[in-house]
């Protein structure tokens, strides 16, 4: 246990009664998030985030075998963050996976011990609910307990939509038909002030929040973003991260937070720099210390870089994704650190003892699929 004598005098008497609060479980406020963004150095948000994760993981970190699927990158709407999507009105400039290739992505990993798929692409007006259903029940007819983890709440919020079914009606319909869970994707920053900047034709903070809450209502686990580093403040971030506390107080729904950075390439935000290594781990850290009912803090890699995500295991986060695949653009397109997006489970294990933490394979739901610190 850590003690105020273990501190150097400059460290304010504010941050050390949140550092009292953080190593009793006690939760923080707004008003303290705010002051550990504004005040507080690097390395002492990483002891309190790293007391919270180990005391919830000990050294695990987690990481699954999963495969995507981005069945298009034509989109109804034009973020201005996005260098993913191309406008429907261009479709020559984008692609448009027919039902049969997406299977046979599937049937691709027929021989390998992945546990889930993950299908998240742009807004396509003809890839309609009904769609997606007849995709989602021939996946699970050919492989039944492949677990399904797709699209984000943009996408569903269309498909409802233009299906003229309920929130409700729309995910039941979906968790029939095969879909097991949602990721966190479209979430952005809730806050009307930045959304309206920046993709302000889409699903606002309500809606996003409701699809999430429908699906936890059903028994389907979600994931939560944040995409940080461009035109918001840390009021924003904390705004964003406090609904989400909210709504996991409600429901125990989610799984995972996931901060994404924002890549300033090819897309209509390129006039902003991107944030600096130390802010990234900063949102990390705050993120695990703040949002004390979300069990998992995700770096996602590939949008990382090995290394950032390995430093990140310091600040909070216990969980690094998984081996995805070369298939996934998403990042790579807007200038991510990883053009090619592709870790082996040897490579992903050898990342996770290089920083001295037990490296575990798990399923999208968390159970431990294979423990690789053990000989």
């Amino acid at each position: 246990m850590h003690t105020a004598l273990d501190y150097p005098h400059s460290i304010s008497k504010e941050l050390l009664q949140i550092k009292e609060k953080v190593f009793n479980a006690v939760r923080i406020t707004d008003e303290e998030a705010l002051l550990l963004f504004e005040k507080a150095t690097l390395p002492f948000l990483g002891l309190l985030a790293n007391h919270v994760k180990e005391k919830l993981h000990g050294d695990t970190v987690y990481f699954n075998r999963n495969f995507h699927i981005e069945p298009t990158n034509l989109c109804v709407f034009s973020c201005n963050f996005c260098s993913y999507s191309r406008l429907y009105a261009h479709k020559e400039e984008g692609w448009e996976l027919s039902e049969e290739q997406m299977l046979d992505i599937v049937k691709k990993y027929d021989d390998q011990p992945v546990t889930e798929v993950h299908i998240v692409g742009g807004v396509h007006p003809k890839l309609t609910l009904h769609f997606f259903t007849n995709l989602l029940k021939k996946i699970k007819a050919h492989r039944p307990h492949l677990h399904i983890k797709g699209f984000t709440a943009v996408e569903l919020d269309y498909m409802f939509r233009k299906a003229k079914m309920s929130t409700k009606e729309g995910m039941h319909f979906l968790q029939e038909a095969g879909l097991d869970s949602i990721p966190g994707g479209g979430a952005e920053i809730f806050h009307p002030e930045i959304r309206e900047k920046i993709c302000a034709d889409k699903v606002d903070a309500e809606g996003w929040l409701e699809i999430h809450q429908t699906a936890h209502e059903l028994n389907m686990h979600s994931n939560a973003t944040m995409l940080f580093g461009h035109i918001e403040n840390n009021f924003h971030r904390i705004d964003h991260m406090s609904r989400l506390r909210n709504l996991q107080d409600k429901t125990n729904g989610f799984n995972t937070f996931i901060p994404l950075k924002f890549r300033n390439k090819d897309n209509d935000m390129s006039h902003i720099s991107e944030t600096s290594l130390i802010e990234e781990m900063k949102i990390f850290a705050i993120a695990r210390i703040y949002l004390d009912n979300f069990p998992h803090i995700k770096a996602y890699w590939p949008m990382l870089g090995r290394q950032n995500a390995q430093l990140s295991l310091s600040f909070g986060v216990n969980d690094i994704d998984g081996t995805i695949d070369d298939t996934t653009k998403i990042y790579s397109m807007a200038g991510s650190e990883e053009q090619n997006p592709s870790m082996t489970t040897e490579q992903l294990v050898t990342l996770i003892k290089q920083a001295n933490r037990k490296p575990v394979e798990r399923d999208t739901l968390y159970n431990v699929v294979k423990d690789y610190s053990v000989a």
